[in-house]
């Protein structure tokens, strides 16, 4: 069967059972794009030692929310979804999964598309707000995949680089809020607290990554069509390593508005369309226990958009839109600066925790690296203390 228009949805992936958490490790930390070597030959052994090494506790962390990632179920139904509103509104078209780390790769996406004989692609990575870290990471793959002569470079394509400031967005946000803000006891008590994924600061102040504005002007968006006197803050989550992150940092600002008296808390995920670790753990889980801890009584979370019918609708305008206007290709959009990996990590502690799993990972990638100096050059702490 052939399909004329095909859509590829973007997304991280993410291990679907227990025993997928190690190879997925593996495929994070062997991509030279989120550690990067000297020594290229080095990529695959490195990256074999960190899965092995944090793969125990990584796999507690997905046990913790019911034993896997549920972002390839999620994605899938926001396809079908999609594929469905287009249907109806006359713009037939396949809708394809292209995971960066895990089933269904992007390359087997665009293996698929080839076999569907797809003659134009929209392409359209699931996160509102375009990142060098996330959008810019999967796009970056695709460019070198058309670059190598795949089916890719054979076909017309265009994409949708953020969508953070379309109406249909903002509006299935406001209703998700809406719906959990004014299902509580007390709603004109409740503080809205919009938690965004956190980039380090040097993307933006160096690299000129537009990730901060536009979240900045999609909160300021959703307030305004909310129109509601509740206070609200936004904050960035999932920071790793002493490097300083985009601030305020969630897991600060929490306890700061506990200690000024706030007792309903409304977090609202902002830069999440899906639910995954760091809205299923990281935020119910880590961030109501810091919530309890520091006063706060009652701790909510507006749900991810999943599949909201506003929002599959406001995708599929956009899509037509896209395939009817002028193409934007690839290599317009990449933001060609050196990318860096976001993991779902909140604040330091001591312990088995995230925070504690990256740390452990880094002080294991130190040890692996003198282990191979020492087996190189003959010398080394191992060789003084006589286990060499």
């Amino acid at each position: 069967m052939s399909h004329r228009l095909g859509v590829l949805l973007l997304n991280l992936g993410g291990p679907e059972r227990l025993e997928d958490v190690r190879p997925f490790l593996y495929n994070l930390f062997a991509d030279p794009e989120i550690i990067r070597l000297p020594l290229p030959w080095l990529q695959k052994p490195l990256a074999w030692f960190i899965a092995t090494m944090r793969h125990r506790r990584s796999r507690e962390n997905y046990r913790q929310i019911g034993g896997g990632s549920p972002i390839r179920h999620i994605t899938e139904e926001q396809a079908n979804a999609l594929a469905q509103q287009l249907y109806q509104t006359g713009h037939p078209a396949q809708v394809y999964i292209g995971m960066r780390y895990w089933h269904p790769f992007t390359e087997e996406a665009i293996a698929q598309i080839e076999r569907d004989g797809v003659e134009k692609l929209v392409i359209l990575p699931l996160y509102p707000q375009y990142s060098i870290s996330t959008s810019g990471s999967s796009l970056r793959l695709l460019e070198r995949l058309r670059q190598t002569g795949t089916y890719l470079a054979q076909i017309e394509h265009t994409v949708i680089p953020y969508w953070y400031q379309r109406p249909g967005y903002i509006g299935a946000m406001v209703d998700l809020i809406r719906q959990t803000l004014y299902g509580l006891p007390a709603p004109d008590r409740v503080h809205l607290l919009f938690s965004a994924h956190g980039v380090p600061r040097s993307y933006v102040d160096k690299d000129g990554d537009p990730y901060q504005e536009q979240i900045e002007i999609c909160v300021e968006l959703i307030v305004k069509a909310l129109d509601c006197p509740n206070a609200h803050t936004l904050t960035y989550q999932s920071r790793v390593g002493p490097v300083e992150w985009l601030q305020p940092y969630t897991e600060d600002v929490i306890p700061e508005l506990g200690a000024q008296g706030v007792r309903d808390l409304l977090v609202i995920p902002i830069s999440f369309v899906s639910e995954h670790i760091e809205t299923l753990q990281e935020i119910d889980m880590e961030y109501r226990e810091l919530a309890h801890q520091s006063g706060i009584i009652h701790f909510h979370r507006v749900p991810a958009l999943n599949t909201h019918p506003r929002f599959i609708q406001d995708l599929a305008a956009a899509v037509v839109e896209a395939n009817t206007a002028s193409s934007v290709p690839l290599n317009q959009v990449i933001n060609l600066q050196k990318p860096v990996k976001i993991y779902p990590q909140e604040r330091w502690q001591w312990g088995l925790t995230p925070a504690a799993e990256v740390w452990n990972g880094r002080l294991a990638m130190v040890g692996f690296m003198a282990l191979l100096m020492e087996m190189v050059t003959g010398w080394g702490p191992l060789h003084l203390v006589g286990l060499m």
